[in-house]
């Protein structure tokens, strides 16, 4: 019988009610971003990348809005938090804490992120040449939770490296890692490129855990044919996601067409209160000006409308101000 993304699966013993999962995206997934995957079907939503320094000493700004989980996000299936830290005792620490103080189900690590800032410090992609240490951290943050680990990785540092496929067979083996989402692009390219589709396929021929497939997770049709290729436990929506929840009910059945131009602004509006819920009005007003081109992109207006709409919104100080800017576009047609 054929595979179905609607599915359910287990991950470390804990049921997940579907295939379709939401990314940890770096300075975007909160609490109401991983909400709104949840309301568009998505089984698992996984946090940005939370610094485990930053958690091990009490940053108030990290330990309260970065690790903050919404009631409502529990309703839709499980969530996982991502840490990120090349010290195995200061990520113990925070993993601990963690699940002492949130009702996460997983942590999540990042092995994967090529960001500079983030590898130079020896953490995310740095670790994909550094096997003793990742299978150390990914100890350490089992042994301070006592949640089931997940670790994201990608092929290797550069192009033709596939350090991460042997790497990801360790965190199994050694380290008890319940699951292993790859990217199968180097942390170089970073996300330029086609996937080694056939590189994640032998990954899931091999490994005794779970693979969740990211990358270039765009188009329906697309991930589809990616997810039967590969025969990856569940796919994992990133980029494809943002500004487009709707992708994620269209690959679980639940629509088969784009949004219509008052959908976009209805989400939109969605986004723009629990924005102002979580940082209050004037932060959520500067906050919500990298939200705003995706949903500007998915109206269809005419390319010079869309684009001065755009331009008008990065220059708004006040969430009312957009909304105001939002409401006398709402003749815009589509070109």
């Amino acid at each position: 019988m054929a595979r179905r993304l609607t599915e359910p699966w287990t991950l470390g013993g804990i049921e997940i009610p579907n295939r379709v999962v939401l990314a940890p995206l770096a300075g975007i997934g909160n609490w109401f971003v991983r909400l709104q995957a949840k309301r568009y079907g998505a089984g698992l939503a996984v946090s940005e990348m939370v610094s485990s320094f930053a958690i091990h000493h009490g940053n108030e700004k990290t330990c309260t809005e970065m690790l903050r989980v919404h009631p409502d996000e529990r309703a839709g299936g499980p969530v996982a938090i991502q840490l990120f830290g090349q010290d195995p005792d200061v990520m113990r620490s925070a993993a601990a804490h963690v699940a002492r103080v949130t009702d996460v189900d997983i942590i999540d690590l990042n092995m994967g992120c090529p960001v500079p800032k983030v590898t130079k410090t020896g953490a995310g992609a740095a670790m994909l040449s550094d096997h003793d240490t990742a299978v150390a951290v990914a100890r350490a943050a089992h042994e301070g939770s006592g949640l089931p680990v997940t670790v994201k990785l990608r092929s290797g540092e550069r192009k033709g490296d596939t350090s991460g496929v042997a790497l990801a067979h360790r965190l199994v083996d050694e380290a008890g890692v319940a699951a292993i989402t790859f990217h199968p692009r180097s942390a170089q390219v970073h996300h330029k490129g086609s996937p080694d589709l056939d590189l994640a396929r032998e990954l899931v021929a091999s490994l005794d855990a779970p693979v969740i497939l990211s990358g270039g997770m765009n188009e329906p049709a697309w991930i589809a044919r990616a997810w039967e290729h590969t025969g990856a436990e569940a796919i994992m929506l990133a980029r494809g996601g943002l500004g487009n929840p709707w992708l994620f009910a269209r690959l679980l059945g639940a629509r088969d067409d784009e949004p219509t131009p008052e959908e976009v602004l209805d989400e939109l509006d969605w986004v723009m209160d629990r924005a102002v819920e979580h940082l209050g009005p004037v932060r959520a007003g500067r906050y919500l000006r990298k939200f705003y081109p995706w949903y500007v992109e998915r109206l269809g207006a005419p390319p010079a409308e869309a684009k001065a709409l755009h331009i008008a919104l990065q220059e708004t100080a006040s969430v009312d101000e957009a909304r105001a800017l939002l409401r006398s576009s709402g003749n815009l047609q589509p070109a």
